[in-house]
């Protein structure tokens, strides 16, 4: 069983890395807690002990300290046989030698999560209380964990500590430098025993496999819906709150997810990364890109089982499976008709509205839609990047190579509901279906007699031609005359050639 990556599945698995990071930071900080309190008390007794009398000059601070130091290696007998570390008291011992054996004996009664101490548990508790005891003094921003408070003051200052040793590019948290370095190493040592998959960190493997589990302990007390990550809960929640920490350097425009912002800046940037080693095409992400290379490569990785064809995008199957239901989901409120898709509704409503605000900058000629101005653009530069492998034909848009191949492979996808007869392309079964219903979209603007197909009200506009004998010579007027007389008769016979 094989996952595709995509760029929300690794920025969730990035944000996941994130959390393992602060959960190591909140252990070092209850570490140091732990220690912080010791040396208070033991300092504190040396202090006792060492009780300035009359007469006596005190102890300075660093001989105090010097004095505390030494009580304290002294003092630190209790010592770990499985790795050698001392403690000078025997809860911290017991309390270290849980990460070897592994015992987690404080249970969470809202999900049955298990902690090794009672600090790591409270702090989880806040994720169930929705307790924020940490407050940005910047933008007011609440945080569960004073480490979660430190890394966000980072994007205020624009602190990035931590530098990649390979290009020098610098990252705002550890994880975030930890994911990076993969880039260079390429190395994946953890892999999922369920599909193979493999993973550049260990606590992304651990996320991967709670897809296989299906293991949800993180629930929204909103909606009830529930999820494999804390990370993924807290993205969701932002539905009900309405959110929107990310904002836009360019504009006011602010977004729920860090990857939106990222998308959305690239419009202001013209940032496109990622090239196609094939035909140079650029693409702000690498999933586009690896969409992209499938056409170059001919690979369709989504098959429909209802007629074996194959698709590039699951969405596009998704899509396609309708031509089978005859599902019509995208309905247009101005005059009910319905499509199979969202971009033939956006499309259809063009004629409603009648706006066409996207100009070519060459020719003027406007359209109402950015991607028809693109494609339209391409004959101008004589930029054609999709190339058919049978007979090396090149074209501007991908449509019209899929379409041109239907020629090689005989395929003819549109079958007329009415009839057994098969067409190769969409507009041609939508004019063979005229037969069966009796369609007339063509009418005529002088006398209202409408038509099946364009080329019979051609034909018939040569009556009112006719009429106007200065428009036509002699000849030219019996000419159309004799077509006239045979129109009813050619109308019920065999209908325009539909390719």
């Amino acid at each position: 069983m094989k996952h595709t990556e995509d760029p929300e599945e690794q920025r969730d698995l990035m944000e996941e890395s994130e959390e393992s990071e602060e959960l190591s930071e909140v252990e070092e900080e209850s570490e140091e807690l732990s220690e912080m309190e010791e040396e208070s008390e033991e300092l504190s007794e040396v202090k006792e002990e060492h009780h300035v009398k009359p007469g006596e000059k005190p102890l300075s601070r660093s001989k105090t300290k010097k004095t505390f130091l030494k009580k304290r290696r002294a003092k630190k007998s209790f010592t770990c046989t499985q790795c050698g570390n001392s403690f000078a008291r025997k809860d911290g011992l017991e309390r270290h030698l849980r990460i070897h054996t592994g015992e987690k004996p404080f249970s969470c009664d809202q999900c049955g999560k298990s902690f090794s101490d009672t600090y790591h548990l409270d702090v989880h508790m806040r994720i169930h209380t929705g307790e924020k005891p940490f407050k940005c003094d910047q933008c007011g921003k609440d945080f569960s964990q004073s480490s979660n408070l430190k890394e966000h003051m980072r994007i205020h200052t624009g602190e990035k500590p931590f530098s990649c040793d390979q290009c020098g590019k610098t990252f705002l948290r550890p994880s975030e430098l930890k994911t990076h370095l993969a880039v260079h190493t390429k190395e994946k040592p953890h892999s999922c025993s369920v599909c193979g998959k493999s993973f550049s960190l260990r606590q992304t493997l651990h996320a991967h496999e709670k897809i296989h589990t299906g293991v949800k302990e993180y629930m929204c007390f909103e909606c009830g819906k529930t999820f494999t990550e804390a990370n993924s809960l807290k993205l969701h929640q932002r539905i009900h709150t309405g959110e929107k920490p990310y904002k836009c350097s360019h504009c006011d425009k602010r977004f729920s997810r860090s990857s939106q912002l990222r998308s959305h800046e690239m419009i202001h940037t013209g940032e496109k990364p990622h090239t196609c080693d094939q035909c140079g095409q650029s693409f702000a992400f690498k999933s586009p890109l690896k969409i992209h290379m499938m056409i170059h490569t001919g690979e369709k990785p989504f098959n429909c089982d209802k007629c074996g064809k194959d698709f590039r995008r699951s969405s596009h199957l998704k899509g396609h499976m309708r031509i089978h239901t005859g599902e019509k989901p995208f309905s247009c409120d101005q005059c009910g008709k319905t499509f199979v898709c969202a971009s033939d509704l956006k499309t259809h409503l063009a004629v409603h509205t009648k706006e066409k605000p996207h100009s070519c900058s060459v020719c003027g000629k406007s359209f109402s839609l950015r991607q028809h101005l693109h494609r339209h653009e391409k004959t101008h530069t004589g930029v054609r990047e999709y190339l058919c492998f049978e007979c090396e034909k090149t074209f501007i848009t991908a449509t019209s190579l899929k379409k041109h191949q239907r020629i090689h492979t005989g395929e003819k996808p549109y079958k007329c509901s009415h009839c057994d007869k098969k067409f190769s392309q969409s507009r041609s079964l939508k004019t063979h279906e005229r037969i069966h219903t009796g369609g007339k979209p063509y009418t005529c603007d002088q006398c209202g007699k409408s038509f099946s197909f364009q080329t019979h009200l051609k034909r018939h506009m040569k009556i009112h031609a006719v009429e106007k004998p200065h428009h036509l010579s002699l000849k030219s007027r019996r000419t159309a005359r004799k077509h006239l007389e045979g129109e009813d008769r050619e109308s019920a016979s065999d209908p325009e050639p539909a390719e």
